[in-house]
């Protein structure tokens, strides 16, 4: 029999279906990608069997289903490589292109630019429950990081101050990951504060997080970041593992038993099945955490 342990939170006590964690998370499938290695960046759930990925300065966008069979594949407009990739609740694919300084939305492999930027550039980027797209803004010489709300190419909210007037994010060359939490908080991973800072939907900051402080490992060093069904905030580590914290900032457990190879994007399926892009390895691995 399966060994599980039930974590003290409020958010997991909360939840009327809280799902307990496995005592050791597994590997179900581990997928190979064409992305070459150290390319492969960012994975995105179109379903709970189909994948997409991006990397690096590769052009081309790929369907995988779980199989590892490649469905499609899309080629940048512009013929560089997407700085990131979101799946919207209408199962559409879209793209940022720093280089264009724009987003882009695919259908049917038709490429329509629906955000142009002048004086900053897009990042990373996620669709949020009611289809608006968050994207991380930095500024051309790099000194200013936002968050801003769009729905469509309508701007509806900038979030970049805390209530003393200070940045939320730090200002560097360093990219900066953002995902919607179910309870519409927005967690943005940090690179080079090594840290992920989360706000409410009003964009009032409401916690950081900087790792475990008991850990012997070395400070969090995050990439991708995501959210499960329950709220919880999921953050790869550079340093190998996943680590996983409630809505309040509190840390829970690590994900680090799966052979991970410096995991980069993240995402969750419908089933909080969670997909982790290794950038050395080109691979992302389908590891399954809670019962």
């Amino acid at each position: 029999m399966e060994n599980y342990i039930t974590v003290d939170s409020p958010c997991a006590a909360s939840h009327p279906l809280a799902r307990q964690f496995i005592d050791v998370p597994r590997v179900i499938t581990e997928l190979k990608t064409k992305h070459d290695q150290y390319q492969l960046r960012s994975v995105s759930s179109q379903s709970d069997d189909k994948i997409w990925t991006c990397g690096g300065d590769d052009k081309i966008m790929r369907l995988y289903n779980i199989q590892g069979e490649l469905v499609k594949s899309v080629q940048t407009k512009s013929r560089n490589g997407p700085t990131d990739i979101a799946v919207t609740s209408t199962g559409l694919l879209v793209y940022s292109d720093q280089k264009e300084k724009n987003v882009n939305r695919v259908n049917n492999k038709k490429i329509k630019k629906i955000i142009k930027l002048q004086g900053s550039r897009p990042v990373s980027i996620c669709s949020t429950f009611s289809d608006d797209l968050l994207v991380v803004i930095v500024s051309d010489d790099w000194s200013q990081t936002k968050v801003m709300r769009y729905f469509g190419s309508k701007e509806k909210q900038c979030i970049q101050y805390n209530d003393y007037g200070q940045p939320l994010y730090s200002s560097d060359n360093s990219f900066k990951y953002v995902c919607e939490n179910r309870n519409l908080d927005v967690c943005v991973a940090d690179i080079d504060a090594h840290a992920v800072v989360v706000v409410n939907q009003a964009g009032k900051f409401r916690n950081s997080y900087i790792g475990h402080t008991t850990s012997t490992k070395r400070p969090l060093n995050p990439r991708g970041i995501t959210t499960d069904s329950q709220s919880r905030i999921l953050i790869a580590d550079w340093d190998n593992r996943i680590h996983i914290i409630d809505h309040d900032g509190q840390f829970l457990r690590y994900n680090d038993n799966c052979q991970l190879q410096s995991p980069y994007g993240l995402c969750v399926d419908t089933s909080d099945n969670l997909f982790v892009a290794e950038n050395d390895t080109g691979h992302v691995k389908k590891i399954q955490y809670l019962v």
